[in-house]
């Protein structure tokens, strides 16, 4: 056990890295995503960010998916019981997605090869800004390390998201600043 630990400690600390590296949102998700799955050792990882007002989760990052299973259609709070839970902010394990009521595309999962999946929320000062999911190929039962490296890595996937959305409006805020004194200038 201690072998993961380590492993995770690791892993985490290279995506803490990542998140400091760039301001870049879809660099960072990116990396982030790529990751996990390769921290914990899954088939493959998403990140998905809340439209409340379109009732859906959009896809933000992903790795491990294949372009026909992310076509498979939108995820939508209404029919997703699953991120429903997560996004209160509950750590969700379904063993099995393929037959599992809770899950929005049972049959898309099989096709993909999905079985396992763990989901937790991504969450920016105790609001849900999203959820973080891993699947696996072959059951498997998620321990306490492993939900607790998955809830790490979201909290920091949330901290990075803020982190970009702060710069942005930081330097939308100096472009007018310049704007505004290149205008004084000129008069």
């Amino acid at each position: 056990m201690a072998a993961k630990k380590k492993d995770y400690f690791a892993s985490l600390y290279k995506v803490a890295k990542l998140i400091n590296s760039s301001l870049e949102p879809e660099e960072v998700l990116d990396g982030i995503v790529r990751g996990v799955a390769e921290g914990m050792g899954v088939k493959a990882c998403a990140l998905r960010l809340l439209d409340a007002k379109h009732d859906e989760l959009r896809m933000g990052a992903y790795w491990g998916l294949s372009k026909g299973y992310l076509r498979k259609g939108k995820v939508t709070l209404s029919g997703s019981r699953l991120d429903k839970r997560a996004l209160s902010g509950e750590a969700v394990y379904l063993e099995d997605v393929r037959s599992d009521p809770n899950f929005q595309y049972g049959e898309r999962a099989k096709t993909e090869g999905i079985v396992s999946a763990l989901v937790v929320p991504l969450q920016v000062n105790g609001r849900a800004i999203g959820v973080l999911r891993v699947y696996t190929a072959r059951k498997r039962d998620f321990g306490k390390e492993d939900i607790a490296f998955l809830e790490a890595s979201a909290n920091l996937s949330a901290i990075a998201l803020d982190k970009a959305r702060l710069h942005k409006a930081l330097k939308t805020d100096y472009d007018l600043l310049v704007a505004d004194r290149d205008r004084i200038d000129d008069n």
